[in-house]
This record gives C-alpha cells, sequence and structure tokens, in this order.
C-alpha cells in the first residue's frame, strides 16, 4: 500500500484522531502558525492577497488554522491523496476559504508562483533524505522575498536511544488520551512509510537551501516546528 493509500483509507476519521496522536496538538500547530503568519500579515498591509503553499496538506488542517488566524490568504495544497484533499475542500469551501488544491506527489514540481509561507504538517517524513534536502531546495526557490518556509514535523532522535525514548513516550501520551490498541496499530501501520530525519539535519539542508534565520521554534519529543526565511 502507498502512502497516499494509506492516508486515504482514514481520510474520513483523520482529523478527529489528531488530538490523541499528537499529544502536543496545540502547542505543536499553533507554533507552525505563529511562525508563518508575520509575512502574512505583511502582505495584507500591502494590499495584496497572502500566498500560501500547503505541502502534504491532507485534510487542510493547518490551512484551515492559518486562515483562521489571518483570514483573507488563499491557499494551495498539494497532497498525493485525493481522498483527503477532498476532506479539505468540503472544509475549506465550507468556510469561505480562497484555495486550489492540486493532486501530486512532494516529488513533483511545485505548483508555480511566488509564495509568502510554504508550510508542512506531517507529511515530509515520507520521504527519503535525498527528497528531502530536494524538496527543500525547491520550497525555497519557491518563496517570495521575505517569505517563511514552516515544516511542522515528527522527527528521528539524534541517538538510537534517543529515538527508543521518544516512542516510548508518544505511546505512553496517546494511551492516556485516549488511544485504544486497535488506533495505535493502526497508526503504527501508517508509519512504516516514516523516514523521519533529526532536526539538527534538516535545518542544515534548509541553510543550505539559502534560507536564513533558520531555528526550531518548538520541540516536544518527536514533534517539532522548524524553518527559516528567504531573503
Amino acid at each position: 500500500m502507498s502512502v497516499a493509500d494509506a492516508f486515504d483509507a482514514v481520510a474520513g476519521s483523520y482529523d478527529a484522531a489528531r488530538r490523541r496522536l499528537v499529544p502536543c496538538f496545540d502547542d505543536f500547530y499553533g507554533a507552525a502558525v505563529e511562525v508563518a503568519a508575520p509575512p502574512l500579515r505583511a502582505a495584507l498591509a500591502e494590499g495584496r492577497t497572502p500566498e500560501v503553499l500547503d505541502l502534504g496538506a491532507g485534510t487542510g488542517l493547518l490551512s484551515l488554522l492559518l486562515t483562521a488566524a489571518v483570514p483573507g490568504v488563499r491557499t494551495t495544497l498539494v497532497d498525493a491523496a485525493p481522498g483527503m484533499l477532498a476532506v479539505a475542500t468540503g472544509q475549506l469551501t465550507a468556510r469561505g476559504v480562497a484555495h486550489r488544491v492540486v493532486a501530486a506527489d512532494l516529488t513533483d514540481p511545485l505548483p508555480a508562483g511566488r509564495y509568502d509561507a510554504v508550510v508542512s504538517a506531517l507529511a515530509i517524513h515520507h520521504l527519503d533524505d535525498d527528497a528531502k534536502r530536494e524538496l527543500y531546495r525547491r520550497a525555497g526557490q519557491a518563496l517570495a522575498p521575505g517569505g517563511v518556509f514552516v515544516n511542522a514535523e515528527q522527527v528521528a532522535g539524534p541517538t538510537p536511544a534517543l529515538d527508543r525514548r521518544y516512542d516510548e513516550v508518544w505511546t505512553a501520551r496517546i494511551t492516556e488520551l485516549g488511544s485504544d490498541a486497535e488506533e495505535i496499530a493502526a497508526a503504527r501501520r501508517r508509519m512504516r512509510h516514516d523516514r523521519p530525519a533529526t532536526v539538527a539535519a534538516q535545518c542544515a539542508w534548509l541553510e543550505a537551501a539559502g534560507l536564513v534565520d533558520v531555528d526550531c521554534f518548538f520541540k516536544q519529543w518527536r514533534f517539532a516546528v522548524f524553518g527559516g526565511h528567504r531573503h
């Protein structure tokens, strides 16, 4: 089963499980929105529509949070799973958010345009490291001057022992939050597609892609928010 198939299979129930499977949900997504918002607000102050590119957008959760924080944004959602994009379309349309969806893999060319923010949540870790580096390069090129790239991501521990500890903590927390054995098993089946990298490696790749002010803005065990700006 492909990554797209795995996520299409849970498109209808995906968002309902987020607050259990991402134990730091509010801080994690909140940090991503905080980092992405300033150039979007600056675009509005200049009298133009802020443009967002959401990579591996899934059900549109991050785009919905961004457009709630900065009304007036136009977002382009890219995902290889048509079922997830259908959910995103329904949610964005219901909220009157200007958007377009593009069914494509993250290794495909990015939709043409210059974006004030390129964002992603829990998607890029499905790529191998070479593909991550190449996507970061292309994402940086897609940014307008002063634009921001933000990745809210599942990351690897810097050592095998820490990586194991990340998983122990995650399993304990999601169990406390109400995930049952079936939900955990389904999540682990999807995680077979995961190829996470460390925060340090990915920040180095962003700098190599030409981004500045690169930093990790939030981290709680395996969940991290990092990114940088284009000059």
